[in-house]
């Protein structure tokens, strides 16, 4: 076998193994991967939590809130202890949610003042309209405003509400609600038909309290 045979041989050998691994470089790509059976189930679990879910969704849907009533009453004292008691209060009774049907007790939900809470001594009235200082005065012009917003909605029963001893400045008379944890307590019944929720805020110039009705 001459020298020129051989050389064509080789030649032939190498354009042949370079044929079979193109063929199956083409085979390879052009073949989508199979899915693994790890694949499989993770993406069949996703898909069964996906659709749960959803049911859970449809059968607890988010709750709507709607404001039905709102009031405000304007702060005539710049006293700081007064102001220190009405952000106190107002801290404590926003968010206050009452079940429908249950019924609401300013006092039982505010607690009594202490200075453990941080009330201070403000002005307030005794039961024969003497002017005095005692811890959380202030309190009664946001039972008082709450008062206000409960009569715009009929369906709210107004069960103990009680007048100062004394004209306050921030109401007409016959509208305040006196409260004194203990002996005074301003409660009504929510007859709505659906829970609500009670937010209250000052801003050192006026208390606001709103009445928002929760639909699911």
């Amino acid at each position: 076998m001459n020298r020129k045979f051989k050389v064509i041989l080789i030649c032939l050998f190498f354009i042949f193994i370079a044929g079979i691994g193109v063929f199956f470089y083409l085979k390879n790509t052009s073949t989508p991967p199979k899915e693994t059976n790890y694949e499989a189930n993770r993406t069949s679990n996703k898909n069964e939590q996906t659709n749960k879910n959803n049911e859970t969704a449809q059968a607890n849907p988010t709750p709507t809130e709607e404001q039905i009533a709102t009031f405000s009453t304007k702060i005539y004292s710049n006293d700081n202890s007064r102001q220190n008691n009405i952000n106190i209060t107002c801290q404590s009774l926003d968010g206050t949610i009452v079940k429908a049907g249950e019924t609401f007790s300013f006092c039982n939900t505010i607690g009594p003042s202490t200075t453990g809470k941080g009330y201070q001594k403000a002005d307030i009235f005794d039961k024969n309209g003497n002017k005095k200082k005692g811890l959380g005065g202030g309190n009664c012009q946001i039972s008082s405003t709450l008062y206000n917003a409960i009569l715009n909605i009929p369906s709210l029963v107004v069960v103990e509400r009680h007048a100062h001893s004394n004209h306050v400045p921030y109401i007409e008379k016959g509208k305040d609600a006196a409260v004194a944890y203990g002996s005074y307590d301003l409660k009504f019944r929510n007859d709505t038909g659906n829970d609500i929720k009670i937010l209250a805020s000052s801003n050192g110039k006026n208390v606001t309290t709103s009445i928002i009705k929760i639909q699911q």
